[in-house]
Protein backbone atom coordinates (compact mmCIF):
# COMPACT_ATOMS: atom_id res chain seq x y z
CA UNK A 1 0.00 0.00 0.00
CA UNK A 2 1.31 3.53 -0.79
CA UNK A 3 0.29 4.88 2.62
CA UNK A 4 -2.23 4.60 5.42
CA UNK A 5 -5.50 6.46 4.98
CA UNK A 6 -5.82 9.15 7.63
CA UNK A 7 -9.11 9.28 9.55
CA UNK A 8 -10.86 11.99 11.56
CA UNK A 9 -13.87 11.47 13.84
CA UNK A 10 -16.65 13.99 14.45
CA UNK A 11 -18.58 13.10 17.61
CA UNK A 12 -16.80 11.85 20.71
CA UNK A 13 -19.68 10.07 22.46
CA UNK A 14 -19.61 6.48 23.71
CA UNK A 15 -19.73 4.93 20.21
CA UNK A 16 -16.42 6.63 19.34
CA UNK A 17 -14.59 4.13 21.57
CA UNK A 18 -15.70 1.29 19.30
CA UNK A 19 -14.38 3.11 16.23
CA UNK A 20 -11.04 3.95 17.81
CA UNK A 21 -10.59 0.28 18.69
CA UNK A 22 -11.90 -1.05 15.38
CA UNK A 23 -9.92 1.27 13.11
CA UNK A 24 -6.74 0.41 15.01
CA UNK A 25 -7.24 -3.20 13.94
CA UNK A 26 -6.59 -2.42 10.25
CA UNK A 27 -3.12 -1.74 8.85
CA UNK A 28 -4.63 0.54 6.20
CA UNK A 29 -6.19 3.01 8.68
CA UNK A 30 -4.79 5.63 11.04
CA UNK A 31 -7.04 7.83 13.18
CA UNK A 32 -5.26 11.17 13.55
CA UNK A 33 -7.88 13.58 14.94
CA UNK A 34 -11.25 13.87 16.66
CA UNK A 35 -13.71 16.72 17.12
CA UNK A 36 -16.90 17.42 19.02
CA UNK A 37 -19.23 20.35 19.63
CA UNK A 38 -18.04 19.99 23.23
CA UNK A 39 -14.39 20.92 22.69
CA UNK A 40 -13.39 19.82 26.20
CA UNK A 41 -14.77 16.36 25.52
CA UNK A 42 -12.88 16.23 22.22
CA UNK A 43 -9.63 17.11 24.01
CA UNK A 44 -10.24 14.47 26.67
CA UNK A 45 -10.97 11.73 24.13
CA UNK A 46 -8.00 12.81 22.01
CA UNK A 47 -5.70 12.50 25.00
CA UNK A 48 -7.03 9.01 25.75
CA UNK A 49 -6.31 7.75 22.25
CA UNK A 50 -3.21 9.78 21.42
CA UNK A 51 -4.70 11.83 18.56
CA UNK A 52 -5.29 15.54 17.94
CA UNK A 53 -8.32 17.11 19.60
CA UNK A 54 -9.81 19.92 17.56
CA UNK A 55 -12.93 21.80 16.60
CA UNK A 56 -15.14 20.56 13.78
CA UNK A 57 -13.97 23.41 11.54
CA UNK A 58 -10.32 22.58 12.25
CA UNK A 59 -10.83 18.91 11.45
CA UNK A 60 -12.61 19.65 8.17
CA UNK A 61 -9.81 22.04 7.17
CA UNK A 62 -7.06 19.52 7.95
CA UNK A 63 -5.48 18.46 4.62
CA UNK A 64 -4.14 15.25 6.19
CA UNK A 65 -7.61 13.83 6.91
CA UNK A 66 -9.04 11.84 3.97
CA UNK A 67 -12.09 10.10 5.52
CA UNK A 68 -14.27 11.62 8.22
CA UNK A 69 -16.34 9.28 10.39
CA UNK A 70 -19.57 11.04 11.40
CA UNK A 71 -20.70 9.94 14.88
CA UNK A 72 -23.15 12.76 15.61
CA UNK A 73 -26.80 12.30 16.65
CA UNK A 74 -29.19 10.97 13.95
CA UNK A 75 -30.78 14.36 13.22
CA UNK A 76 -27.34 15.76 12.38
CA UNK A 77 -26.12 12.89 10.19
CA UNK A 78 -27.14 14.31 6.82
CA UNK A 79 -26.16 17.97 7.48
CA UNK A 80 -22.76 16.96 8.88
CA UNK A 81 -22.20 14.58 5.94
CA UNK A 82 -22.84 17.51 3.60
CA UNK A 83 -20.27 19.62 5.46
CA UNK A 84 -17.72 16.80 5.20
CA UNK A 85 -18.28 16.45 1.46
CA UNK A 86 -18.18 20.20 0.89
CA UNK A 87 -14.80 20.16 2.63
CA UNK A 88 -13.57 17.69 -0.01
CA UNK A 89 -13.39 14.62 2.22
CA UNK A 90 -14.92 11.17 1.98
CA UNK A 91 -17.65 10.49 4.57
CA UNK A 92 -18.64 7.44 6.58
CA UNK A 93 -21.53 7.85 9.01
CA UNK A 94 -22.90 5.85 11.91
CA UNK A 95 -26.45 4.54 11.39
CA UNK A 96 -29.00 5.69 10.45
CA UNK A 97 -27.58 7.25 7.30
CA UNK A 98 -30.40 9.82 7.16
CA UNK A 99 -33.91 10.45 8.47
CA UNK A 100 -35.58 9.50 5.18
CA UNK A 101 -34.75 8.45 1.63
CA UNK A 102 -35.13 11.98 0.22
CA UNK A 103 -32.50 13.29 2.62
CA UNK A 104 -30.25 10.32 1.83
CA UNK A 105 -30.49 10.88 -1.93
CA UNK A 106 -29.57 14.56 -1.52
CA UNK A 107 -26.35 13.57 0.26
CA UNK A 108 -25.57 10.87 -2.34
CA UNK A 109 -26.05 13.37 -5.16
CA UNK A 110 -23.59 15.79 -3.51
CA UNK A 111 -21.00 13.01 -3.14
CA UNK A 112 -21.31 12.19 -6.84
CA UNK A 113 -20.89 15.84 -7.83
CA UNK A 114 -17.79 16.04 -5.66
CA UNK A 115 -16.47 12.68 -6.88
CA UNK A 116 -16.17 11.51 -3.27
CA UNK A 117 -17.10 8.29 -1.50
CA UNK A 118 -20.03 8.21 0.91
CA UNK A 119 -21.32 5.34 2.98
CA UNK A 120 -22.13 4.22 6.44
CA UNK A 121 -22.91 1.73 9.14
CA UNK A 122 -23.70 -0.91 9.92
CA UNK A 123 -20.69 -2.93 8.84
CA UNK A 124 -21.49 -5.89 11.09
CA UNK A 125 -22.60 -7.84 8.01
CA UNK A 126 -18.88 -8.03 7.13
CA UNK A 127 -18.26 -10.19 10.22
CA UNK A 128 -17.85 -13.95 10.25
CA UNK A 129 -21.45 -14.71 11.18
CA UNK A 130 -23.26 -12.94 8.34
CA UNK A 131 -20.48 -13.56 5.79
CA UNK A 132 -20.60 -17.30 6.52
CA UNK A 133 -24.40 -17.25 6.19
CA UNK A 134 -24.01 -15.51 2.83
CA UNK A 135 -21.37 -18.02 1.69
CA UNK A 136 -23.59 -21.00 2.56
CA UNK A 137 -26.59 -19.34 0.94
CA UNK A 138 -24.66 -18.58 -2.25
CA UNK A 139 -23.39 -22.17 -2.29
CA UNK A 140 -27.03 -23.32 -2.41
CA UNK A 141 -26.96 -25.19 0.89
CA UNK A 142 -30.60 -24.45 1.80
CA UNK A 143 -31.73 -24.08 -1.81
CA UNK A 144 -33.91 -21.26 -3.06
CA UNK A 145 -34.87 -18.87 -0.22
CA UNK A 146 -38.64 -18.64 0.03
CA UNK A 147 -39.33 -17.08 3.43
CA UNK A 148 -37.78 -15.75 6.61
CA UNK A 149 -38.28 -14.03 9.94
CA UNK A 150 -36.41 -11.18 11.64
CA UNK A 151 -37.11 -10.26 15.27
CA UNK A 152 -35.72 -7.57 17.58
CA UNK A 153 -37.96 -7.25 20.62
CA UNK A 154 -37.00 -5.57 23.89
CA UNK A 155 -38.54 -3.21 26.49
CA UNK A 156 -36.51 -0.18 25.36
CA UNK A 157 -33.23 1.40 26.43
CA UNK A 158 -34.28 3.72 29.26
CA UNK A 159 -33.30 1.16 31.94
CA UNK A 160 -29.59 1.16 31.04
CA UNK A 161 -28.62 3.98 28.65
CA UNK A 162 -27.28 7.12 30.41
CA UNK A 163 -29.06 9.47 27.98
CA UNK A 164 -31.87 7.58 26.21
CA UNK A 165 -34.12 10.50 25.19
CA UNK A 166 -33.00 10.47 21.52
CA UNK A 167 -34.28 6.91 21.09
CA UNK A 168 -37.82 8.30 21.28
CA UNK A 169 -37.36 11.27 18.95
CA UNK A 170 -37.11 11.62 15.16
CA UNK A 171 -34.38 9.30 13.92
CA UNK A 172 -34.87 6.97 16.88
CA UNK A 173 -37.28 4.17 17.69
CA UNK A 174 -36.54 0.48 17.15
CA UNK A 175 -36.67 0.69 13.37
CA UNK A 176 -34.07 3.44 12.95
CA UNK A 177 -32.01 2.25 15.92
CA UNK A 178 -31.85 -1.51 15.27
CA UNK A 179 -33.49 -1.86 11.87
CA UNK A 180 -30.30 -0.94 9.97
CA UNK A 181 -28.55 -4.05 11.33
CA UNK A 182 -31.35 -6.42 10.39
CA UNK A 183 -32.30 -4.96 7.03
CA UNK A 184 -28.68 -4.54 5.92
CA UNK A 185 -28.01 -8.18 6.81
CA UNK A 186 -31.13 -9.29 4.94
CA UNK A 187 -30.39 -7.37 1.73
CA UNK A 188 -26.79 -8.62 1.86
CA UNK A 189 -28.18 -12.17 2.04
CA UNK A 190 -31.21 -11.90 -0.26
CA UNK A 191 -30.72 -8.85 -2.45
CA UNK A 192 -32.96 -5.80 -2.86
CA UNK A 193 -36.40 -5.37 -1.33
CA UNK A 194 -39.21 -4.86 -3.84
CA UNK A 195 -42.02 -3.73 -1.53
CA UNK A 196 -43.01 -3.44 2.12
CA UNK A 197 -46.24 -3.76 4.06
CA UNK A 198 -46.31 -2.77 7.70
CA UNK A 199 -48.02 -1.52 10.82
CA UNK A 200 -46.42 0.90 13.27
CA UNK A 201 -47.52 2.41 16.56
CA UNK A 202 -46.28 4.10 19.74
CA UNK A 203 -47.73 1.84 22.42
CA UNK A 204 -46.95 4.29 25.24
CA UNK A 205 -47.07 8.10 25.08
CA UNK A 206 -44.29 8.56 27.62
CA UNK A 207 -41.32 6.57 28.91
CA UNK A 208 -39.71 6.95 32.34
CA UNK A 209 -35.94 6.76 32.58
CA UNK A 210 -34.70 4.39 35.30
CA UNK A 211 -30.98 4.67 34.56
CA UNK A 212 -28.58 7.23 35.98
CA UNK A 213 -28.01 10.16 35.82
CA UNK A 214 -31.55 10.94 34.55
CA UNK A 215 -33.47 8.56 36.83
CA UNK A 216 -37.14 9.48 37.04
CA UNK A 217 -37.27 11.82 34.03
CA UNK A 218 -40.30 11.33 31.76
CA UNK A 219 -39.67 11.34 28.02
CA UNK A 220 -42.34 12.12 25.44
CA UNK A 221 -42.48 9.44 22.73
CA UNK A 222 -42.45 11.09 19.29
CA UNK A 223 -41.89 8.04 17.03
CA UNK A 224 -43.39 4.56 16.67
CA UNK A 225 -41.92 2.05 19.11
CA UNK A 226 -43.44 -1.13 17.67
CA UNK A 227 -43.26 -2.17 14.00
CA UNK A 228 -44.59 -5.32 12.39
CA UNK A 229 -44.68 -6.15 8.72
CA UNK A 230 -43.34 -8.04 5.73
CA UNK A 231 -40.54 -7.47 3.25
CA UNK A 232 -41.03 -8.85 -0.24
CA UNK A 233 -37.66 -9.29 -1.94
CA UNK A 234 -37.03 -9.05 -5.66
CA UNK A 235 -35.96 -12.73 -5.63
CA UNK A 236 -39.43 -13.72 -4.37
CA UNK A 237 -38.61 -14.39 -0.70
CA UNK A 238 -41.00 -12.93 1.89
CA UNK A 239 -39.63 -12.05 5.34
CA UNK A 240 -41.76 -11.28 8.40
CA UNK A 241 -40.22 -8.62 10.66
CA UNK A 242 -40.94 -7.25 14.15
CA UNK A 243 -38.90 -4.36 15.60
CA UNK A 244 -40.08 -3.31 19.05
CA UNK A 245 -39.17 -1.36 22.18
CA UNK A 246 -42.50 -2.40 23.74
CA UNK A 247 -41.98 -6.09 24.50
CA UNK A 248 -41.12 -7.56 27.89
CA UNK A 249 -38.65 -10.30 27.12
CA UNK A 250 -40.24 -13.73 26.65
CA UNK A 251 -38.95 -16.92 25.02
CA UNK A 252 -35.89 -16.21 22.91
CA UNK A 253 -36.52 -15.85 19.17
CA UNK A 254 -33.72 -16.36 16.61
CA UNK A 255 -32.69 -12.91 15.29
CA UNK A 256 -32.98 -14.03 11.66
CA UNK A 257 -34.21 -17.32 10.21
CA UNK A 258 -34.14 -18.11 6.50
CA UNK A 259 -36.24 -20.88 4.98
CA UNK A 260 -35.19 -22.43 1.67
CA UNK A 261 -36.65 -25.28 -0.37
CA UNK A 262 -33.83 -27.56 0.85
CA UNK A 263 -33.46 -26.48 4.47
CA UNK A 264 -33.49 -23.77 7.13
CA UNK A 265 -30.67 -21.49 8.33
CA UNK A 266 -30.40 -19.74 11.69
CA UNK A 267 -28.50 -16.50 11.04
CA UNK A 268 -26.69 -14.93 14.04
CA UNK A 269 -27.38 -11.55 15.63
CA UNK A 270 -26.78 -8.91 12.92
CA UNK A 271 -25.67 -6.47 15.63
CA UNK A 272 -22.57 -8.62 16.04
CA UNK A 273 -19.62 -9.68 13.90
CA UNK A 274 -19.80 -13.19 15.35
CA UNK A 275 -21.62 -16.53 14.81
CA UNK A 276 -22.88 -19.13 15.25
CA UNK A 277 -24.55 -20.21 11.99
CA UNK A 278 -26.72 -23.33 12.17
CA UNK A 279 -28.50 -25.27 9.42
CA UNK A 280 -31.09 -28.05 9.31
CA UNK A 281 -31.53 -29.67 5.91
CA UNK A 282 -34.55 -31.61 4.67
CA UNK A 283 -34.69 -34.99 6.41
CA UNK A 284 -32.46 -33.93 9.33
CA UNK A 285 -33.80 -33.91 12.90
CA UNK A 286 -31.51 -31.28 14.43
CA UNK A 287 -29.73 -28.07 13.53
CA UNK A 288 -25.98 -28.41 12.98
CA UNK A 289 -23.58 -25.55 13.66
CA UNK A 290 -21.38 -24.82 10.65
CA UNK A 291 -17.73 -23.79 10.69
CA UNK A 292 -17.27 -20.09 9.99
CA UNK A 293 -15.78 -19.37 6.58
CA UNK A 294 -14.82 -15.80 7.52
CA UNK A 295 -13.21 -14.07 10.51
CA UNK A 296 -15.47 -13.31 13.48
CA UNK A 297 -12.83 -11.01 15.03
CA UNK A 298 -13.71 -7.89 13.07
CA UNK A 299 -14.90 -4.71 14.79
CA UNK A 300 -16.64 -1.45 13.93
CA UNK A 301 -14.51 0.42 11.45
CA UNK A 302 -14.43 -2.53 9.04
CA UNK A 303 -16.61 -0.59 6.59
CA UNK A 304 -14.22 2.36 6.86
CA UNK A 305 -11.30 0.06 6.03
CA UNK A 306 -13.15 -1.23 2.96
CA UNK A 307 -13.72 2.37 1.85
CA UNK A 308 -10.00 3.06 2.34
CA UNK A 309 -9.08 0.16 0.05
CA UNK A 310 -11.36 1.68 -2.58
CA UNK A 311 -9.63 5.06 -2.28
CA UNK A 312 -6.12 3.64 -2.59
CA UNK A 313 -6.98 1.19 -5.35
CA UNK A 314 -9.28 3.61 -7.17
CA UNK A 315 -12.29 1.31 -7.22
CA UNK A 316 -15.93 2.02 -6.37
CA UNK A 317 -17.12 -1.39 -5.18
CA UNK A 318 -16.78 -0.75 -1.45
CA UNK A 319 -19.49 -2.58 0.43
CA UNK A 320 -21.03 -0.07 2.87
CA UNK A 321 -21.83 2.24 -0.02
CA UNK A 322 -24.37 5.01 -0.50
CA UNK A 323 -26.64 2.88 -2.67
CA UNK A 324 -26.89 0.23 0.04
CA UNK A 325 -27.55 2.62 2.94
CA UNK A 326 -30.12 4.59 0.93
CA UNK A 327 -31.97 1.39 0.05
CA UNK A 328 -32.04 0.45 3.74
CA UNK A 329 -33.34 3.91 4.74
CA UNK A 330 -36.14 3.66 2.17
CA UNK A 331 -37.11 0.20 3.42
CA UNK A 332 -37.21 1.36 7.04
CA UNK A 333 -39.28 4.44 6.20
CA UNK A 334 -41.71 2.28 4.19
CA UNK A 335 -43.06 0.54 7.32
CA UNK A 336 -44.61 3.71 8.72
CA UNK A 337 -45.71 4.89 5.27
CA UNK A 338 -47.48 1.57 4.72
CA UNK A 339 -49.09 1.74 8.17
CA UNK A 340 -50.40 5.26 7.54
CA UNK A 341 -51.66 4.56 4.01
CA UNK A 342 -52.93 1.00 4.45
CA UNK A 343 -51.08 0.01 1.26
CA UNK A 344 -47.93 -1.77 0.14
CA UNK A 345 -45.03 0.63 -0.46
CA UNK A 346 -42.76 -0.08 -3.44
CA UNK A 347 -39.02 0.45 -2.95
CA UNK A 348 -37.46 2.58 -5.68
CA UNK A 349 -33.78 2.76 -4.69
CA UNK A 350 -31.77 0.25 -6.73
CA UNK A 351 -29.01 -1.77 -5.09
CA UNK A 352 -26.74 -4.71 -5.73
CA UNK A 353 -25.77 -7.20 -3.08
CA UNK A 354 -22.36 -6.22 -1.67
CA UNK A 355 -19.53 -8.42 -2.89
CA UNK A 356 -18.75 -11.34 -0.58
CA UNK A 357 -15.46 -11.00 1.31
CA UNK A 358 -12.67 -13.41 0.43
CA UNK A 359 -12.83 -16.33 2.93
CA UNK A 360 -10.16 -16.86 5.58
CA UNK A 361 -8.53 -13.44 5.36
CA UNK A 362 -6.39 -12.29 8.34
CA UNK A 363 -8.18 -10.07 10.85
CA UNK A 364 -6.14 -6.97 9.93
CA UNK A 365 -6.91 -6.95 6.18
CA UNK A 366 -10.04 -7.01 4.02
CA UNK A 367 -8.63 -7.39 0.54
CA UNK A 368 -5.93 -9.43 -1.15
Amino acid sequence: MPHKVKIGLIGCGSISRAYFAGCKRYDILEVVACADLDFERAKQVAKTYGVRGCTVDELLADPEVEIVINLTIPQAHAPVNERILQAGKHAYVEKPFALDAKEARRVIALAKRKNLLIGGAPDTFLGGGIQTSRQLLDDGLIGKPVAGTAFMMCPGHESWHPSPEFYYKLGGGPMFDMGPYYITALVNLLGPVARVSGCAQASFKHRTITSKPLYGKRVKVEVPTHYSGTLEFANGAIVTMIMSFDIIRGPAQPPITLYGNKGTMLVPDPNSFEGPVSVKLAGEEEFTERLLTHSDQRLRGTGVADMAYSILRKRRNYRCNGELVTHVIEVMSAFEKSSNSGRHVSIKTPMKRPKLLVPNLPDNVLDK
